[in-house]
């Protein structure tokens, strides 16, 4: 991963957030990034308001198409359950380095600014800050 952006700051990128109801419901959070979409399970949501902090954990990357990806997941699948969209936008990512990541969400639920940042290895915290 660069010290700076992977793109000029006015280019916005897709995000997504599925909402996976697996053995666990969780939240699948999927930025568009180096021609994937890198993605964290985000156990509790991300948070859609300031003050909140949330664990988001590191998965596979996964194709671009899945972006759009909604419906059920077969048993004895990885991953088998209920996949829908939660939300989704663009993101103008404002920095980035190997343990932060800074972007503006721009969303139906997801507004305005964002970080993340890696605790531990494959653990991450996620949190909005300002309005």
């Amino acid at each position: 991963m660069a010290d700076v952006c992977s793109r000029n700051s006015f280019e916005l990128q897709r995000f997504v957030v599925h909402k996976h109801a697996a053995r666990r419901l969780h939240y699948d959070l999927r930025l568009e990034l180096d021609g994937v979409l890198k993605s964290w399970a985000v156990p509790k949501g991300p948070p859609e308001t300031s003050g909140v902090k949330r664990l988001a954990v590191a998965v596979d990357d996964h194709a671009l198409d899945y972006i759009d990806f909604e419906g059920t997941i077969p048993e004895g699948q990885y991953g088998a359950g209920k996949v829908e969209i939660w939300d989704k936008g663009t993101f103008d990512l404002t920095n980035r380095t190997e343990v932060t990541i800074s972007l503006v969400f721009n969303g139906k639920r997801l507004e305005g600014d964002y970080h993340l940042i890696r605790i531990k290895d494959k653990n991450w915290l996620i949190f909005k800050t300002g309005k």
